[in-house]
């Protein structure tokens, strides 16, 4: 069994094909799938796609890209709202972007931590997105923990070895992504291999970053076994038992799956 653990069903390049998608899927081992919320006033889209599915979960937050265009991006009532459903499993995207600037950094830092402040009332895992943003991620999520514990994971990993350490410290989880497979992508490996065994996943970030052999397509939860060979390959295992591991930390991290 392999895991997905963050992809975009409902972006229109997987959304048109869902019932190709999943057999492609399942013909290449990927049997579960967590299609990600990004803005509050599309969480309806996800939503229904899990609903549809038995394989599929959702997360419901507000992208950092979208922080300063969504009218209840700091608002927890609404994000609490937005959550409320049993295949909710997380709450975000969250986090920062400081690539692309396409929000007010203040705004992006002041939904990220209401986002936090969710997922920890809720007891639910925050997914961040980081993005040449390392350390004020760490620093937010260090503060916050001191505000009371919660957990979540850094997707599609592509930041610094600091900001990984930091994370894990605080009991958070690394998800890598196709990214792993790239060419230049050393540090990402780095990571991927000195990352304890229980706090790794694996994701596409469909239809975003297909894995190599697949660059140049749009990525789908059936290319996630492409990422999870590599990452078998950087930590000296078998496929299948990296299968096994990071399906058990999917699992353990969005707890609320084994419950629906």
């Amino acid at each position: 069994m392999i895991i997905d653990s963050h992809a975009h069903l409902d972006y229109p390049q997987l959304a048109e094909d869902l019932p190709g998608v999943f057999a492609r899927a399942r013909e290449a081992g990927v049997d579960r799938v967590i299609t990600i919320g990004v803005k509050l006033t599309t969480a309806d889209q996800p939503r229904r796609i899990a609903e549809t599915y038995d394989n599929v979960w959702f997360s419901a937050g507000i992208h950092p890209h979208n922080a300063g265009t969504e009218p209840q991006a700091c608002d927890p009532g609404a994000i609490r709202a937005a959550a409320d459903h049993p295949k909710c499993v997380a709450i975000g995207e969250a986090g920062l972007d400081y690539h692309y600037d396409y929000a007010p950094r203040d705004l992006q830092a002041d939904s990220f931590r209401a986002q936090i402040s969710v997922a920890r009332e809720l007891g639910l895992p925050v997914i961040v997105h980081a993005r040449e943003a390392d350390e004020d991620i760490a620093s937010i999520i260090e503060d916050e923990m001191g505000k009371g514990p919660f957990t979540g994971v850094l997707h599609c990993f592509s930041s610094g070895v600091d900001l990984a350490r930091r994370a894990i410290d605080v009991g958070f989880y690394v998800s890598f992504s196709g990214i792993l497979t790239f060419k230049s992508a050393e540090i990402i490996r780095q990571v991927a291999g000195e990352a304890p065994k229980d706090r790794i996943l694996v994701e596409t970030d469909a239809p975003f970053l297909a894995p190599v052999p697949m660059r140049g397509k749009s990525n789908e939860p059936a290319y996630t076994s492409h990422t999870l060979n590599r990452l078998a390959e950087i930590r000296g295992c078998e496929p299948a038992e990296m299968a096994e591991v990071t399906s058990e930390n999917t699992l353990r991290l969005f707890s609320r799956m084994e419950a629906t």
